[in-house]
């Protein structure tokens, strides 16, 4: 009889059915795991062997699994074509869909492109490799952040967009907000955006190259570029709309991938019961308060397994700093452009609403699944993936271990979907960045649409090279490189991004210390405060969010007050009607307060 690699503490031993590709087998639970059982698994680590011994029948699983993901891949490309000749009318179809986007396809675009590949493969294999407490306090921070930015900024920012002379990107807002004529603020927002947002879509790429690389065995650099080369191609050629209507499709998917791998997991590991008394063997695994250690080999990095059992340390305390800095990734949503570009172009704040259960409903579920299939590989496979890097995979290989070929191919299509459609907007609203705000804004105030398309599309080209760039180290951790970026636009953005919907007092001067003095402390925590441990080991988004709050009021309160105009754009945006709906020239124009005020009640 085979030896469990974990006892169940009763010492029961239970059977279960493990599904391949090709069939089933009566096996080992999946939840006590058995050494032979995994030997007709497809463990990341084992492709190329696991492929000799099926031969053609593997070749032939290949086969669907390909076609799937093609057809899928075709069908995102085919969207870009339809919808190329309305974004490429004029600039704010192609950067903001012509704010005629519907509560559905704004709630499920917002969050396909927040969450990206890391969703399917960065949260599972956190969850996978060290258990329970840094994923779910992760994802209570994002649930929490997602209900509260569609709560407290969503419907404010479409409305105040249309008062700052409509307002179709984020940094045109905030220069906008603060009637920035020199172009300062918004020149220092896109520089920001398009730092950052490489970064973004290097982890992306990331992600294309690991999810191709395991499942075929191809080459990682290879795949990661041809992939990024589809989404490079369908965002230059459909715009906004595009990238919308196939982050919608994205979205479902993303949804639809999470909730067959969970379920079919949890049915695979022989139910819930036998899987939680599994995981409680390994210390501190399932705590909330505690993080499983695993132990490594010094020489390889890699998790030791000894008489067929990964081997794991006394657990490490998660106190409530680590639980502060957890939760902080909420305050993240304030700052994603990404997220905050949704806002301006839903098609009429009333529907504002609607989308906020919808997206909040999503991203709960989607989270909820992501950490559990990251819980339950570890009870499948618990020896399989060795170190943290190839833990992200866990979700492509249970794929291919629970479903038939053609099945797993469109769940993994999953993935590439979240990369697709976080990347393309990433791309979208870096090209935006340069071309509506740093080319049209600052060099050429007088350059047509067309000549900007021209300019965001050369921007697109750039971004594209330089997040090949990033993505070229295969053993890239997505987590680690999402969680830096995140950090970095969140604590730029995000308290400036409240003080504007909710503080009359700020002002140019506020804005301009908030947004330097947050990316700079993310990257001064990050690589000098961080590893001294202890409490500085928080998240650097924490006190960068703080510090750049703190810096947006001290400079704005020790600077001029806002001029008239702005003070009267803010106490009435959220007026009905908007004074933006008003003819033209009734607010936006530089006049006495008393002759605005006469305009407006007059209706003139």
């Amino acid at each position: 009889m085979l030896e469990p690699l974990y006892p169940l503490p009763s010492g029961e031993v239970r059977c279960g059915r493990i599904h391949d590709c090709d069939g089933l087998y009566d096996a080992a639970p999946a939840s006590i795991a058995y050494q032979h059982a995994y030997q007709h698994i497809v463990p990341a680590m084992a492709v190329a062997a696991w492929r000799h011994d099926w031969g053609g029948a593997q070749l032939a699983n290949d086969f669907w699994i390909l076609l799937a993901m093609v057809i899928y891949f075709a069908a995102m490309l085919f969207i870009g074509f339809i919808y190329s000749k309305r974004s490429n009318s004029s600039s704010k179809e192609y950067f903001a869909g012509g704010r005629g986007v519907g509560p559905w396809l704004t709630a499920l675009s917002a969050e396909a492109s927040d969450m990206s590949g890391w969703l399917l493969m960065g949260l599972p294999g956190l969850a996978y490799f060290t258990g329970a407490a840094d994923p779910m306090w992760t994802a209570v921070g994002l649930a929490l952040g997602t209900y509260l930015n569609w709560k407290l900024v969503a419907r404010r920012l479409r409305r105040y967009s249309v008062v700052t002379d409509d307002a179709i990107t984020i940094p045109d807002f905030f220069a906008k907000r603060f009637h920035d004529k020199k172009g300062v603020v918004s020149t220092i927002a896109a520089v920001i955006i398009l730092v950052f947002f490489s970064v973004y879509v290097g982890s992306c790429f990331v992600t294309v190259g690991k999810l191709f690389a395991t499942l075929f065995g191809f080459d990682y650099h290879v795949m990661m570029i041809i992939g990024a080369v589809v989404v490079f191609v369908y965002t230059v050629v459909g715009g906004y709309l595009s990238v919308v209507m196939t982050d919608f499709i994205q979205g479902m998917l993303m949804f639809f991938a999470l909730a067959v791998v969970f379920i079919g997991t949890v049915a695979s590991a022989g139910g819930v019961d036998n899987t939680v008394e599994f995981l409680r063997a390994i210390p501190g695994y399932l705590s909330g308060t505690q993080v499983a250690a695993p132990k490594l080999d010094p020489a390889t990095g890699q998790q030791l397994v000894e008489a067929g059992k990964a081997v794991f340390g006394a657990p490490s305390d998660y106190g409530i700093i680590t639980i502060i800095s957890m939760l902080a990734w909420g305050l993240g949503y304030f700052g994603m452009p990404q997220v905050l570009v949704r806002f301006l172009s839903i098609r009429s704040v009333e529907e504002v609403r609607k989308s906020r259960i919808i997206a909040t409903s999503w991203c709960v579920i989607s989270l909820g699944c992501a950490v559990c299939i990251g819980l339950v590989g570890r009870a499948m496979m618990p020896t399989e993936l060795l170190t943290s890097t190839d833990a992200e995979t866990i979700f492509i290989v249970l794929a291919q271990t629970l479903l038939p070929s053609f099945m797993c191919g469109v769940v993994v299509s999953g993935i590439f979907a979240a990369s697709m459609s976080s990347s393309s907007s990433y791309l979208i609203i870096g090209a935006s960045a340069m071309g509506e705000n740093i080319f049209r804004g600052l060099l050429h105030r007088k350059a047509t649409d067309k000549q900007v398309m021209i300019v965001a599309r050369v921007t697109l080209v750039v971004m594209f090279l330089f997040g090949i760039l990033v993505a070229y180290d295969q053993n890239s951790s997505i987590f680690q490189v999402v969680s830096y970026a995140w950090a970095g636009l969140g604590a730029s953005f995000g308290p400036l991004m409240l003080c504007s919907l909710y503080w009359r007092r700020a002002n140019k001067a506020g804005a301009v210390a908030g947004m330097l003095s947050g990316t700079a402390a993310v990257l001064i925590w990050h690589n000098l405060v961080k590893p001294l441990g202890g409490v500085f080991a928080i998240y650097e988004l924490l006190p960068a969010f703080i510090i750049s709050l703190l810096f947006i009021v001290v400079v704005s309160l020790l600077t001029a007050k806002p001029n008239k105009r702005m003070l009267y754009e803010f106490d009435h945006y959220m007026d009905d009607p908007l004074p933006g709906t008003l003819p033209s020239g009734t607010v936006l124009v530089d006049e006495p307060m008393e002759a605005m005020e006469s305009e407006v009640r007059s209706g003139k």
